[in-house]
């Protein structure tokens, strides 16, 4: 953590240890071959992902988690028969509070999971912020970049389920923060060396890819993502072959582009090989066991690429931990709703900081 923004902490808040609770999203996964399908369900009946009115869209999900039950475990049993999702999250809460009790020891500070679809539910995690009785919340999604359909869900069913004590502070993205660009780098570049350090090989960033339509309503993600390729990128330097491409397209709506399997099919026309980076997970779960490393690598294989490799999610890289710690200190000096790094375009009506800075 930077030392200035140590050494800054206001006189009234070192005098005495207050709680500070920090609370962290994510999308949540299931736990069992049994969870899948109420896991799929309860994804698909957030108003964020499907905008029907009640009582369409719960029947809708009920109908699309039906239909998709049989294969989705059929992935899920490749992982062994449940997501671990949950248990890297624990991880970076462990490596994140201890570097959060080292840096910030005025604090007594806790780490709480709040997952949006799956156990811990937000709600659980409510009910054990408010008894820890913080004086403090900082609010950390661990989805570098901001959507309505990630972020803003994750929020909106915080605020529905709290009702504790204690001041928010709400970290909307850190999509270009150096910590975040810097973790990425060093396993890219890991990978590429441990492979040998191949001539022809083009850097594929794939980020979870979203309808056109969400997009068209301001919603700043796709704008995000591309802005930390082009930090990743300055922090790798020299010259690489590299673009952005989309996953995990669903439905028969338009979606953001190009998408990743069309990008891996154009690199093997050109007989080039691919380095895959998950460039909007921060942790190993089903879009990167499954999708990228099995169905994407046997893609590549048909399509022609000579090397299929792919570069881990930061996880608990301590790059990624310290740039979370220094995210988190950064936000008790302000309020309401700001970015861990830079704030992206105000032409993006969506961006909750944005839309705080309007309302003020």
């Amino acid at each position: 953590m930077d030392e200035a923004v140590q050494s800054a902490i206001p006189a009234s808040v070192a005098a005495v240890r207050r709680r500070l609770a920090v609370v962290m999203f994510n999308l949540g996964g299931p736990d069992s071959l049994d969870a899948v399908q109420p896991f799929l369900f309860n994804l698909f009946n957030d108003p964020a992902i499907i905008g029907l009115p009640w009582p369409l869209r719960p029947l809708l999900a009920r109908l699309i988690s039906t239909r998709r039950r049989e294969e989705a475990c059929a992935n899920y049993a490749v992982m062994g028969g449940a997501s671990p999702l949950l248990r890297e999250t624990r991880a970076q809460v462990g490596e994140l509070q201890v570097r959060l009790t080292e840096t910030l020891p005025q604090f007594d500070t806790r780490c709480f999971i709040a997952m949006r679809y799956w156990e811990p539910f937000t709600e659980a995690a409510a009910r054990e912020v408010a008894a820890f009785s913080p004086d403090e919340i900082v609010l950390l999604p661990l989805y570098p970049q901001y959507s309505t359909t990630t972020t803003g869900s994750s929020v909106k069913a915080w605020r529905k389920a709290y009702k504790g004590p204690g001041r928010t502070h709400e970290i909307c993205c850190f999509f270009d923060t150096p910590s975040l660009a810097a973790a990425h780098a060093h396993h890219i570049r890991q990978t590429f060396e441990t492979a040998g350090s191949p001539k022809t090989l083009r850097l594929l960033f794939s980020a979870h890819g979203l309808p056109e339509s969400v997009i068209r309503r301001g919603d700043p993600y796709q704008h995000q993502v591309e802005r930390t390729c082009e930090a990743i990128m300055r922090e790798l330097g020299g010259r690489w072959d590299w673009s952005v491409c989309y996953q995990s397209r669903v439905g028969p709506m338009k979606w953001i582009g190009p998408s990743t399997p069309d990008a891996v099919t154009q690199a093997g026309a050109e007989g080039k090989g691919v380095l895959v980076v998950p460039v909007a997970f921060v942790s190993e779960h089903i879009e990167t066991l499954v999708e990228l490393d099995r169905d994407y690598a046997l893609l590549a294989k048909e399509k022609g690429c000579p090397l299929y490799l792919r570069a881990p999610a930061v996880g608990v890289q301590p790059d990624f931990i310290n740039g979370l710690a220094g995210s988190v200190a950064a936000a008790l000096f302000k309020t309401g709703c700001a970015p861990g790094g830079g704030a992206c375009e105000k032409s993006w009506s969506q961006c909750p900081y944005h839309r705080h800075e309007i309302a003020a």
